[in-house]
């Protein structure tokens, strides 16, 4: 069920919550997606509550502050579970979603487990030359949804994203009209903003102090010709901080693995989830 929540601190959310038994999931999602990029996981974990949500400056959550980053939006991730009196939060996180996610569980001593989604490593040069390109679409104006739809099914089918009925629903979500044209809810500064950030991640003093068991799963797939978004080698702080940490490594890339059904990385998060330390 999808609704508007407003926080302690008095920030307007969009969430989807799937209800379950078995604890609860919160996702956070990569840069410039929302909460339905997490669809195929929500789906997937329905043993659990599931929250996914509009990060602040997407979807249709409140706009982001002009000094948001990973930082600011960890302290909102905060906020979320705090108004949603969550006491035990298992912390889901894809791309910029794991960092978000990473630097609650490191503010937040009660959280459960901590699942971070090709994400929370060290970014480099190449990132942001496959990232900052990439930004110029939210800049852009559409004649009408069909228009953006047919433009962003070119580009992700290129990614080796599967087109259907879902996909169209994503880009769909994502798109407003604007003084007679169609555009990016997103503000192109925001987003560029946020990515920044990334840089200022330090792995080996967030997951040091991290205690909840933690799943991370690395994307090896190459955008076209240009490699992985996240260099494996990236990941090794990040490995070496955790103090209880299981890895995997999916040969899909960085958007297949969300916006195409992964059965196997599913397989891994159930056995991950069930582990007794999971499970207390």
């Amino acid at each position: 069920m999808g609704q508007y929540v407003t926080t302690k601190k008095g920030r307007t959310f969009y969430i989807y919550e799937t209800p379950g038994n078995r604890g609860t999931v919160i996702g956070s999602h990569g840069l410039t997606g929302n909460h339905k990029q997490l669809h195929y996981y929500q789906e997937a974990l329905s043993d659990y509550r599931f929250i996914s949500y509009d990060i602040l400056g997407r979807g249709n959550s409140d706009p982001a502050p002009e000094d948001s980053s990973i930082d600011t939006h960890a302290d909102d991730l905060l906020d979320l579970i705090d108004t949603l009196k969550i006491e035990h939060p298992i912390l889901l996180g894809y791309s910029m979603g794991a960092y978000i996610s990473a630097i609650a569980a490191n503010r937040l001593d009660r959280t459960k487990a901590l699942i971070l989604l090709d994400g929370a490593g060290e970014a480099d040069e190449a990132t942001r030359k496959l990232v900052l390109p990439s930004l110029g679409r939210l800049k852009k104006t559409f004649t009408s949804p069909d228009h953006y739809a047919q433009e962003a099914e070119k580009l992700y089918t290129g990614l080796g994203v599967d087109w259907g009925p879902h996909m169209e629903e994503v880009v769909r979500y994502e798109i407003k009209e604007a003084g007679g044209a169609w555009r990016n809810k997103s503000d192109p500064d925001t987003i560029a903003r946020d990515f920044e950030s990334f840089y200022t991640f330090q792995p080996e003093d967030v997951l040091a102090q991290i205690h909840c068991p933690v799943f991370l799963l690395t994307a090896t797939g190459s955008l076209g010709d240009k490699g992985p978004l996240f260099k494996e080698e990236g990941y090794a702080l990040t490995k070496k901080a955790a103090s209880n940490i299981r890895t995997a490594v999916t040969s899909s890339n960085h958007y297949e693995l969300v916006f195409n059904r992964q059965p196997e990385i599913i397989r891994q998060l159930e056995s991950f989830l069930s582990q007794k330390e999971v499970k207390a």
